[in-house]
């Protein structure tokens, strides 16, 4: 089989590139058997093509910018897959009107340019809003406030290294997960409904995508606005045109005397994002995120001010809040935390039935030598390339982890043997809620590796990086091999597609986490010479909860404020209470507050709380208002939102740190 293929030129050719007789929701019905017999297009049928994969990973290449700037934002992945696919259509079809494209690209060569955009803008940077993040954050010191960047190729290697090894570790789940149990991977399953709606509905799609750009080109101007250092600031300096958010709560009641609201981070920030990811995370999570607020600041906020005291170490007294805009930075920090991890891993161990699945399921179905058999080893991705591929990437990660991070060669190379474990409980269990457990894998990892390597932040980071990023990867590769089967695609051909995203993903992400962040400063914040803290451009709730876990490992629990330690106790009950009255209500868990939201509310400033809830509230108003509309427009706006900030933002960094320096 050679590597690309030529795109459809004849009539018979595009005629074969058009999408299935039959539905995806008709292929996901079909046996294995039935599905080779009456839905693979074939070998010749153009898919992976030099067009199709160039584009996804320029498309993936950007959507990383995207991701990186909301997953430091607000500690969230927007899936790119399907946004991917409506640009890319309109896209090409304007490049057919004009004539710079000499034939339609075929709905395979769609799907394969959506699985190298998905490769590239969504599953490999996970690492880079978590571990990397958290590392740069410990890195800090009171002498050091920038903190010290891992080198550029050496993120350039692990990160590749952790993206293809991931995407390699699936190789042995998907005949399995999608040919024979058939789970509904519902991402992937949206995913190829889109592609193969795009070609019955050309026009619906092409005003989605106008959308979008819309959308984007309107949120694109407030970065010039609240991020550009246009004027100068005074003392030497230069400022945006606009403060990044304004006090307009100052006339509720402060949690404490003697403060104002705005003092603990109660203001309405002017980031039109935190609007567009509360409108896709919905009115459940950003209200449990908003309640999660309340009782930080209005809970414990006055109390952990003023009367929790503690003589640190050093010898010094100080309470367990020393400044109102570090509320959520120290007390909300450590009950927040424990609240998510206590949550992540109870859901995860009540999900056993799915884990024994996972294990249950790793072999074939037919007969070694039967005509089926070897019908599928000539189009199913070979298992050589698994067990060649994970020996040389395996090895790669652990000479890596090795030689820089510190961490022995055999803990090395038992984190990447935890990880396939991991990856494959990850896989199943994306495949049947759709819901990839990332950061109870990593959680599961941390514990693991504050128990074998103790007082090693660096080790415990990068252990979990390891099974977080790859597992994410393997999930991924799943989601899109299942739009691929729904649709008929070679899967042996989106495997590679898939891969080759991996190369832009890699690049793109650590450089964008470069440009936005230059240093520590921006993720931890600064305190001045006055003793005025400065909050961080970029909250990274995700990495907060990295390093909490890395800390307390480092130091030992002893060594924490006694408060902290008594709201982690709380943390670790609440979390795992919110999840098993989950499970007893069961439909009617929606009054439930999510125990998610209620964490990421206490380590974010509650002025990002604020916004997501809004953003939920309107996309909540305009469902109720015009439900045809919003779930025709909603998902392609808010996409599109995130992507003009995004986007725009990473050129204002650059300029900020280079001409406006």
């Amino acid at each position: 089989m050679g590597l690309f293929q030529k795109p459809p030129r004849t009539p018979e050719e595009l005629l074969a590139a058009q999408p299935l007789d039959l539905t995806p929701d008709e292929v996901a019905e079909l046996t294995e058997e039935e599905w080779y017999a009456r839905a693979y297009k074939g070998e010749g049928v153009p898919q992976l093509t030099v067009r199709a994969v160039l584009l996804g990973s320029v498309l993936g290449f950007v959507l990383a910018f995207t991701n990186l700037y909301v997953g430091l934002k607000a500690g969230w992945a927007l899936g790119v897959v399907i946004t991917a696919a409506l640009v890319a259509f309109a896209l090409w079809r304007s490049l057919l009107a004009i004539g710079l494209a000499k034939t339609p690209m075929g709905v395979l060569e769609m799907n394969a340019m959506a699985s190298t955009a998905s490769s590239a803008g969504y599953a490999t940077g996970g690492t880079m809003v978590s571990a990397i993040a958290a590392l740069l954050m410990l890195s800090a010191t009171p002498d050091n406030p920038e903190g010290q960047h891992i080198g550029f190729w050496l993120l350039i290697a692990w990160t590749g290294s952790l993206g293809f090894l991931g995407t390699l570790m699936a190789i042995p789940m998907k005949r399995n997960m999608i040919n024979q149990e058939r789970l509904r991977f519902p991402t992937g399953t949206a995913a190829a409904v889109t592609l193969y709606s795009l070609y019955s509905e050309g026009q619906k799609a092409i005003k989605k995508a106008k959308a979008l750009f819309v959308a984007a080109g309107i949120a694109a101007f407030t970065p010039l606005l609240l991020l550009l250092n246009a004027l100068p600031d005074g003392a030497g300096g230069r400022k945006p045109l606009l403060p990044s958010s304004l006090p307009v709560f100052d006339w509720l009641p402060a949690p404490s005397k003697g403060t104002k609201p705005s003092d603990w981070t109660w203001s309405l920030d002017l980031d039109p994002t935190f609007l567009a990811a509360g409108a896709l995370m919905g009115l459940r999570v950003t209200f449990a995120m908003v309640l999660g607020g309340l009782v930080l600041y209005y809970g414990i906020g006055d109390r952990a001010f003023h009367e929790w005291t503690w003589t640190n170490p050093q010898g010094e007294v100080v309470t367990a809040i020393t400044a109102p805009g570090k509320a959520w930075r120290e007390a909300g920090l450590w009950f927040g935390v424990s609240i998510m991890v206590a949550s992540a891993l109870m859901s995860f161990a009540l999900q056993w039935k799915t884990i024994v699945r996972a294990f249950r399921g790793m072999r074939s179905s037919h007969e070694e030598g039967s005509e089926m058999e070897a019908l599928v080893q000539r189009t199913e991705v070979p298992q050589s390339w698994f067990v060649w591929g994970s020996l040389f990437f395996g090895a790669v990660v652990v000479w890596l982890a090795h030689g820089w991070f510190e961490i022995p060669w055999y803990y090395g190379a038992l984190a990447v043997v935890m990880t396939f474990v991991l990856a494959l409980v990850a896989c199943r269990a994306t495949g049947e809620t759709d819901i990839t457990p990332t950061g109870a894998l990593g959680k599961i990892m941390q514990l693991t590796y504050g128990v074998l390597i103790p007082q090693n932040a660096t080790a415990n980071l990068m252990t979990a990086s390891i099974s977080a990023n790859a597992a994410g990867n393997s999930a991924d590769l799943l989601s899109d091999l299942k739009s691929g089967y729904l649709l008929g695609a070679n899967p042996r051909r989106q495997f590679l597609a898939q891969f080759m995203g991996v190369i832009a993903g890699t690049f793109a992400t650590v450089a964008g986490f470069r440009i936005l962040v230059p240093n520590a400063i921006a993720l931890n914040g600064q305190t001045l010479a006055d003793g005025t803290f400065v909050q961080p451009q970029y909250p990274a709730p995700a990495a907060i909860s990295w390093r909490a876990m890395a800390e307390l490992f480092r130091d030992g629990l002893q060594n924490l404020h006694p408060m902290y330690q008594q709201l982690i106790f709380w943390g670790l009950g609440i979390g795992a209470a919110l999840v098993l009255m989950e499970v007893v209500l069961g439909h009617r868990k929606r009054w439930v507050p999510s125990a998610t939201g209620l964490g990421m509310g206490m380590i974010i400033g509650f002025n990002f709380c604020i916004s997501m809830f809004l953003g939920a509230l309107i996309a909540w108003f305009w469902m109720r208002r015009s439900p045809r509309t919003a779930s025709d427009y909603l998902v392609p706006v808010s996409a599109g939102v995130i992507a003009g900030v995004s986007l725009i933002s990473v050129i204002i960094a650059i300029l900020n740190n280079t001409v406006l320096s």
